[in-house]
């Protein structure tokens, strides 16, 4: 075949419609790599910590930069989906009650564009009688997206309190 047909045959219309997903595809492929990187472990730790921090200072739009649009999490025994655990925390913290929050021990794992992390949460509760150190066991699913994890799901359970023995 001669040169001048190999090139037509690569720049018909057939053609770009075939490779174009490819393309698409690798891009993807090379964004998704990135997010998979072992320096994104911080930065997946580091959305939960805006979330808390989110929380810690009833910042909406914090809450939205760092929450996934459908974003629900499994808290208190229930289901909260979009800005209702955020609303449900502000309530909280107008009737008078104090949280503190943090990541220890975060275990990160990666599925590409996707994470998931563990972690224990030990912080305190409050209100005007006063403030108990509590610990929750919590997990989260980030998903990247626009060049920053966004959380998916979150659920925290209260961990046992320390044994007497």
């Amino acid at each position: 075949m001669p040169v001048s047909t190999i090139k037509a045959f690569w720049v018909t219309p057939v053609t770009i419609a075939l490779f174009a997903p490819l393309v698409t595809l690798s891009s993807v492929s090379v964004a998704s790599a990135k997010a998979c990187a072992p320096e994104h472990q911080e930065a997946v730790v580091d959305a939960i910590n805006q979330f808390f921090e989110a929380a810690s200072h009833d910042d909406d739009n914090l809450f939205k930069e760092v929450l996934a649009p459908n974003f629900y999490a499994f808290d208190n025994g229930k289901r909260f989906d979009g800005m209702q655990l955020p609303q449900w925390i502000k309530a909280a913290h107008g009737a008078g009650k104090t949280y503190v929050w943090s990541v220890n021990d975060p275990e990160v794992h990666f599925a590409c564009d996707w994470a998931w992390v563990t972690y224990t949460n030990r912080g305190s509760a409050g209100d005007a009688s006063g403030t108990q150190p509590i610990s929750w066991l919590e997990s989260a699913v980030l998903h990247y997206q626009g060049q920053r994890w966004h959380i998916q799901f979150l659920h925290s359970t209260r961990a046992a309190p320390p044994s007497s023995n």
